[in-house]
């Protein structure tokens, strides 16, 4: 449910009785600080009682009760209306599976070889790459983003799996469908280029960068734009950040997990940054104006 204004008054005016009335309440709510003035935000859902309540009991009162239908907390949706509500997410996880079906989680090289960022044919015990342009050339567009659909391994789909269900469903709920595979196909693409170019010919794949990129555009969106949707945890960021700086350092692949594909990651993550730096002051703005 998405956050709104539902009141915006003075740093002078005293909202701590009210603000305690809601908290006794058990209502969820922010108080935040902008433009000089104290702003109020609740679920939108609430919104016009809160606004109602606050005409009648402005410093609060010790007596008042809202009715139970109001704060009473909303049940869990099931996974079928979850996954109705987030099919772009859903489309993507699915193709990532039918994928993995027919490379053989990468051990199929003469499919594989159709999807990678760069052709390439097996010689021996060496791969001989074609150059991008040459493919390009061809009309072999798709190869600039299929590599997302790409993985090595049951482990490598299931973690990028659950963290793209994580992450994507909360943009698709808050900024729709279409904004959602957009987002995903920049991050693809730009991802996928940062680990061509600083990397090299190679064999790569996977949705990190993409899974970078969603949380880079989640972090500064929210912190301009705040809604319940887009609050996670302040571990989660932590945890990838460091995780991203132990890939970085080398640390990771010389404990035997394998080449890490560090550029999509900071390229994602910096893509994603600048999508929430913009799309965040979009919003603000709306709310504010």
């Amino acid at each position: 449910m998405s956050a709104v204004v539902v009141l915006r008054m003075p740093l002078n005016t005293d909202l701590s009785g009210f603000v305690g009335l809601l908290r006794r309440l058990q209502v969820p709510h922010r108080v935040s600080e902008e433009g000089g003035d104290q702003v109020l935000w609740v679920a939108e859902n609430l919104a016009q009682d809160v606004r109602e309540l606050y005409q009648r009991f402005p410093e609060g009162d010790a007596d008042f009760q809202l009715p139970a239908q109001a704060t009473q907390a909303p049940a869990r949706p099931s996974i079928g209306e979850q996954l109705r509500a987030s099919k772009a997410t859903a489309a993507v996880l699915l193709l990532c599976l039918i994928v993995a079906g027919f490379t053989g989680l990468g051990d199929n090289f003469a499919t594989l070889s159709w999807l990678t960022f760069l052709d390439f044919r097996v010689q021996g015990e060496y791969l001989y790459f074609t150059p991008l342009a040459a493919s390009l050339a061809d009309g072999q567009w798709w190869r600039l983003f299929t590599p997302m659909l790409v993985h090595f391994g049951i482990l490598h789909l299931a973690m990028n799996a659950l963290w793209y269900w994580e992450l994507g469903r909360r943009i698709e709920l808050r900024q729709g469908s279409w904004t959602m595979l957009s987002l995903t196909l920049l991050f693809s693409l730009v991802s996928n280029a940062a680990q061509y170019l600083f990397g090299g010919p190679s064999l790569f794949g996977g949705l990190s960068g993409v899974l970078y990129g969603l949380l880079g555009h989640i972090w500064l969106y929210q912190w301009l734009a705040p809604n319940p949707v887009y609050r996670m945890p302040r571990g989660v960021l932590v945890m990838m950040l460091i995780w991203l700086l132990l890939c970085l350092s080398g640390l990771v692949s010389l404990l035997g997990f394998g080449q890490i594909a560090n550029a999509a990651h900071v390229g994602g993550l910096l893509v994603g940054c600048l999508s929430g730096l913009l799309g965040g002051a979009l919003a603000r703005r709306k709310l504010t104006a």
